[in-house]
C-alpha cells in the first residue's frame, strides 16, 4: 500500500459520493457497455450524440467523453460542440481515439479534436497514441500492432505535444502528463478478449477526472480500479463470455478498502 493507492481509493469515495454525469458521444459498437461500465463505477452515463442537443448536454454534464469508435463526419461536428460547452464550462473531455492511424480520416479527426479543443485526456492503445503523437506505429483495424517508441516515452511526447494527459492502456498501462509517468500494474489478459474494454476504461477515466483535477492522478487510478476488477472477474472464469459480465460485478462490488490494498500504481518524476 502507498499514498497513490490511498488517493485512488479517496477519489472512488467521491465518485460514488457526487455520481458525476458524464456526457458521452461514442461508440455504438460498445455504447451499451460504456453505459454501463459508467453506472458501477459509480457515475452517471447520457448518451447524447445529436447536434440539436449536444451543447445543452455538455452544459450539464461533469464530463465528456469523445470516442472515435464509429466515426461519422457529422458526428465529429457534435463533438466540436459539445467540447467547446465544455471548455467554456472547465469540465474534463476524455478524448478515445479509436483506430487513430488506421485510416486519414480518424487521424485527420483526432487531430482537429486535439487542435481546436482543450483536451484534458486521450486514452488509447500504443499504436493509435503514439500516432498522435507523431511516432511510426501499426494499426490493424482498431487493434494496436506496434510502435517504435517506448510506452511511456510516447505517452510523454503525446502529451506535451497537445498539453494533456495521455493514457496508453494493454498490459502495463502508462499515463504522463509530459513531466511525471505513471505505471499501473493492475489488469487481467481476458481483458484483451472482450469488445470494447479500452472504451470502458475511457468512460471509468471520464468519471474519476470529474471530481479530481489532477488528470493524472485520476486516470491513473480509474486504470488501476477497472483493472483490479479485471483480476477479481477472471478468478474461475472459464472464458472472456463469464468474464464479461462478471467484469460489471466486479468493479460495481469494489470497495475503496480493495482498491487501496490492490491499487499498483507507481509514479516516477
Amino acid at each position: 500500500m502507498n499514498d497513490l493507492a490511498n488517493r485512488a481509493a479517496d477519489i472512488m469515495t467521491r465518485v460514488r459520493s457526487h455520481k458525476p454525469l458524464v456526457h458521452q458521444i461514442t461508440n455504438l459498437v460498445v455504447m451499451n457497455e460504456t453505459a454501463n461500465i459508467t453506472l458501477c463505477a459509480g457515475a452517471l452515463p447520457v448518451m447524447a450524440h445529436a447536434r440539436q442537443e449536444v451543447d445543452e448536454m455538455a452544459g450539464a454534464a461533469h464530463a465528456l467523453v469523445l470516442n472515435l469508435g464509429t466515426l461519422w463526419a457529422e458526428q465529429v461536428d457534435s463533438m466540436l460542440l459539445a467540447g467547446r460547452r465544455a471548455n467554456l464550462r472547465g469540465i474534463p473531455i476524455v478524448l478515445d481515439p479509436v483506430g487513430a492511424g488506421a485510416t486519414r480520416f480518424r487521424t485527420e479527426s483526432a487531430l482537429r479534436l486535439l487542435e481546436q479543443l482543450s483536451v484534458s485526456i486521450v486514452r488509447g492503445n500504443l499504436a493509435e497514441v503514439a500516432t498522435l503523437a507523431g511516432d511510426q506505429a501499426s494499426i490493424s483495424g482498431v487493434e494496436s500492432v506496434g510502435a517504435a517508441g517506448d510506452r511511456a516515452e510516447v505517452a510523454a511526447a503525446c502529451a506535451r505535444k497537445f498539453g494533456c494527459v495521455a493514457a496508453i492502456t494493454g498490459g502495463t498501462d502508462m499515463v504522463s502528463d509530459g513531466t511525471r509517468v505513471a505505471r499501473v500494474s493492475n489488469g487481467h489478459e481476458l481483458m484483451s478478449r472482450v469488445t470494447g474494454t479500452g472504451c470502458m476504461s475511457t468512460a471509468v477515466t471520464a468519471a474519476y477526472a470529474a471530481v479530481e483535477g489532477d488528470w493524472l492522478l485520476a486516470a491513473a487510478s480509474a486504470l488501476s480500479a477497472f483493472g483490479l476488477a479485471g483480476e477479481i472477474a477472471a478468478q474461475g472464469s472459464p472464458g472472456p463470455g463469464t468474464f464479461h459480465v462478471r467484469l460489471y460485478d466486479a468493479l460495481a462490488q469494489l470497495t475503496p478498502e480493495a482498491l487501496r490494498a490492490g491499487a499498483r500504481i507507481e509514479v516516477a518524476a
